[in-house]
């Protein structure tokens, strides 16, 4: 299917590190090699996405159904509002239990790790793709009753029983609908490029 492709865009960059060598050693190695071989360019927008308004959280938030979406810790650069993560209100309140179950459906997981339940109802809601457990407690100041995340370390769970429902659902599901907003601004800019979201899954941990 994407053999007629010369451009890929992705979200995470293929090269975290720096290569000293290019063989067929490992997977990133041989992308690389095959797409110089292809004179495939590649383009990946990380933590500007991340932090940009309409980018990784804000499709989150949209697909939670959120309303009143704005950022959790704003911030301005170069004139430019940004910031990490969103904070917006559910349509309905929800049961906490119920709202874990509709984050589970929206981002498509078999399981989510929660503290304990909130025994009262889930109207704001915080979120922050990939690792955003930095942002609990700006959560917690913001008034949100429950706060998503894709990964979070172990004793960050403990001292918020009844305060915050923690949710987290793994890196790769929380920012898997970033190809979405590329798709979007490529065709709306560009219409005369035709765009194809690749279907391989990417996540290197399995849930066995």
């Amino acid at each position: 299917m994407l053999a007629c492709c010369n451009l890929v865009v992705s979200h995470h960059p293929l090269l975290f590190r720096g290569l000293k060598t290019i063989s067929d050693l490992t997977d990133v190695q041989r992308t690389v090699m095959k797409a110089v071989q292809k004179g495939i360019c590649v383009i990946s927008m990380h933590t500007n996405m991340d932090n940009a308004k309409g980018g990784v959280n804000y499709k989150m938030a949209e697909k939670l159904g959120l309303r009143d979406v704005q950022f959790l810790a704003p911030k301005t650069v170069n004139g430019v509002e940004s910031g990490s993560g969103v904070i917006g209100g559910l349509p309905e309140a929800q049961a906490a239990d119920d709202f874990v179950l509709v984050v589970k459906k929206a981002f498509g997981v078999e399981c989510a790790m929660c503290n304990e339940l909130l025994r009262r109802p889930v109207r704001k809601v915080a979120l922050c793709g990939g690792a955003g457990d930095f942002l609990l407690d700006d959560a917690l100041k913001a008034g949100a009753d429950a706060f998503i995340t894709g990964e979070m370390h172990y004793h960050q769970y403990f001292g918020y029983e009844q305060q915050i429902q923690i949710c987290v659902i793994g890196h790769y599901q929380s920012e898997q609908y970033t190809a979405e907003i590329f798709r979007d601004i490529i065709e709306k800019e560009c219409p005369g490029v035709k765009t194809i979201i690749a279907e391989t899954c990417t996540n290197p941990i399995l849930y066995l």
